[in-house]
């Protein structure tokens, strides 16, 4: 076992009413300690380490400066968040980030009281805190409400839209902009530090809002103007005009590392503030650790690691993963059709679009985090004759669900839909599963939904959707590696609404969507030795069904099971549909479909998390069993 690192002065700050009896003196030894316990625990458990490294600074002053858990401090996204868990009595389960029962990797209401607002996607903090600002303005409550969000999490449409009704609204609202990749504007030293120290005081916030009070009296449109032409004064001079026109007052940018810039701007905040505040704090992805800091993207997230070498551990593959075919099998498409574009939002190298963008950057866009944009942009591309792929996560498609209706369906664009992360996803728990996307886009009027059962079939579905111009068509497939099947050089072209008979037998029939097809086949060896003939059947589609399968496995066997790695009313349920509107529940057919459980599954290994749900070998065993009525014979790997 390792040895922990030394942190005499952590030992002592078990909550932040602990920090706050530390002299400001000793912060810095706070910050070397608290990133030297965070780099040990991450590297045990895997997780998102490079946005916490550079959030150290920043969460000790916000905890020292501001009475949370009464004043509220709401996290963008969660990455960051932990730093705040160690500072906030949960430092003694720190090592249990992401583990089956152990901490989330993000904020969340139920696991504490200083986790306000749970998050794990982006760009929602602003929004609830502003709910929160009002909640506590109608409540007459004294109380102060900040927004830590990323600077990249400012490219989505809702942080502006929250942001223009903050501004409107007057409401005492803390924004800090996070801005940890330079991309706005790099602190400019000492005078800059002293600027933002001096516009947050008393004298220079006073006086501004006593000039507002004067020119009130002036009538509105000379108010406007008047306030206008000052902020626009002072923009030029700070930075923030944009911000200022939006109703916020501007600070910054101020060095996230140094509290002696953090520290007397949050108290003269905090002390004087009158209206919408947006603080812009610099840092740096990875600081205080060498590996981090010299490759911020390969540290945003890690498995786990060597502390001393920086060295990440990786089980060796035995197949390709899902993203990778996906990547390599595109990128030999847009070999062979120039009309083909990528199109991804904020997430080049997770969807795989970064292989793209390699070869032929002129076709492959990323839009930022803002799917509902890269929705309707690939739209856009479609209507004018491209081929886009709009690459998202499951997870992620879901925030633009009203585009993908009213954009693509309803005018039958030919965008084509990636869907990445599909099923279970593991340690980021039930935020990020792929549950919904074959239940909302199977809905649709229109709309081919395809799911790939193993790595051949994802490449047979690239080419599918590139050859397809009909209307949207989308393809799912889940995190990880494949099942090891023989690869083809390109994949083919599958006939639309297809299905394929992968085992025939006459008693029991297993229709799997997904790539629960291999559970399928080992469920069915152990059924066989059971004495129950088993069929097994890849649907490939969900919508257009293949009826003439669905009838074939209905009428010929005692019992049928649909197994999917989607939530109620997917797949199974489009099933069902065509079977009792074909009365082909009337002869005593025994259905029964699989489906992701109705509840959120907490985080654990996918293997496990399956079969919780009922959907691997043996749940789809016993679900035979149950069905026909009969004891289990224990079999095979089945028992």
């Amino acid at each position: 076992m390792t040895k922990l690192p030394e942190t005499p002065l952590l030992n002592q700050v078990d909550l932040p009413v602990d920090l706050r009896k530390l002299d400001d003196r000793d912060l810095p030894q706070l910050a070397r300690e608290l990133r030297d316990e965070m780099i040990d625990a991450v590297s045990s458990t895997g997780g998102h380490l490079g946005a916490g490294l550079g959030v150290v600074e920043l969460t000790i002053a916000i905890h020292k400066v501001f009475n949370t858990p009464d004043d509220r401090l709401i996290f963008d996204v969660g990455h960051q968040c932990y730093p705040h868990k160690i500072l906030t009595g949960r430092r003694d389960r720190i090592r249990t980030l992401r583990q089956e029962g152990g901490l989330s990797g993000f904020t969340r209401r139920a696991e504490s009281e200083y986790d306000p607002f749970g998050a794990a996607h982006s760009s929602t903090s602003i929004s609830a805190g502003l709910g929160m600002a009002v909640a506590a303005e109608l409540s007459q409550t004294d109380r102060r409400v900040i927004a830590v969000i990323g600077d990249g999490a400012m490219s989505a449409g809702m942080a502006y839209e929250a942001l223009n009704n903050a501004g409107a609204l007057d409401a005492r609202l803390i924004v800090i902009l996070n801005d940890n990749d330079m991309s706005i504007a790099p602190p400019t030293g000492a005078m800059s530090a002293y600027l933002a120290r001096l516009a947050s005081g008393r004298t220079y916030m006073g006086f501004r809002e006593l000039g507002k009070k004067l020119t009130a009296y002036l009538g509105k449109n000379i108010d406007r103007a008047i306030t206008r032409a000052v902020e626009h004064a002072r923009g030029y001079v700070t930075g923030g005009t944009m911000f200022e026109e939006m109703g916020f007052y501007h600070i910054g940018p101020i060095d996230g590392h140094s509290f002696d810039h953090l520290l007397p701007v949050l108290r003269n905040v905090r002390d004087h503030q009158q209206g919408p505040v947006l603080i812009h704090v610099v840092t740096q992805k990875g600081k205080g650790y060498a590996p981090a800091e010299a490759a911020a993207d390969k540290y945003h997230g890690v498995n786990k690691f060597d502390v001393i070498t920086g060295a990440q551990a990786k089980a060796k593959p035995n197949a390709p993963a899902y993203t990778s075919v996906f990547a390599e099998a595109l990128v030999e498409e847009a070999r062979h059709d120039e009309k083909i574009i990528g199109v991804t939002a904020a997430m080049p190298s997770g969807t795989g679009l970064d292989k793209l963008a390699e070869l032929f950057p002129a076709r492959c866009f990323d839009v930022g985090i803002a799917e509902q944009h890269a929705v309707t942009f690939a739209a856009g591309l479609a209507a004018e004759g491209y081929k886009p792929f709009a690459a998202l996560y499951s997870t992620f498609l879901q925030r633009a669900y009203d585009q993908v209706v009213h954009d693509v369906a309803i005018q039958g664009l030919p965008v084509r839909f990636p869907i990445d992360r599909a099923g279970f996803v593991g340690a980021d728990g039930p935020t990020h599963a792929g549950s919904f996307d074959t239940t909302f886009l199977a809905s649709l009027p229109g709309f081919v939904v395809m799911a790939a059962a193993d790595e051949a079939e994802l490449k047979h579905m690239v080419r599918t959707a590139a050859a397809y111009d009909e209307g949207p068509i989308s393809f799912r497939y889940p995190r990880g590696e494949g099942v090891g099947v023989e690869m083809p050089v390109r994949g083919e072209i599958l006939e639309i609404g297809k299905g394929r008979v992968m085992k025939q037998g006459t008693t029991v029939a297993l229709l799997s969507f997904g790539t629960r097809l291999a559970e399928c086949l080992l469920a069915a060896e152990d059924l066989d030795a059971a004495g129950l003939s088993t069929t097994v059947a890849d649907a490939r589609f969900a919508k257009p069904l293949d009826a003439d399968l669905i009838r074939q496995l209905a009428r010929h066997h005692q019992v049928l099971v649909t197994v999917e790695e989607g939530s109620i009313g997917g797949f199974g349920a489009q099933v069902m549909q065509l079977l009792a509107t074909e009365g082909l529940l009337d002869n005593g057919l025994k259905i029964r479909p699989l489906v992701l459980p109705d509840n959120w599954m907490e985080q654990a290994k996918p293997e496990a998390m399956y079969a919780k749900a009922g959907l691997d070998r043996a749940g789809i065993v016993s679900t035979v069993f149950r069905a026909l009525g009969q004891k289990q014979i224990e079999v095979g790997a089945a028992g």
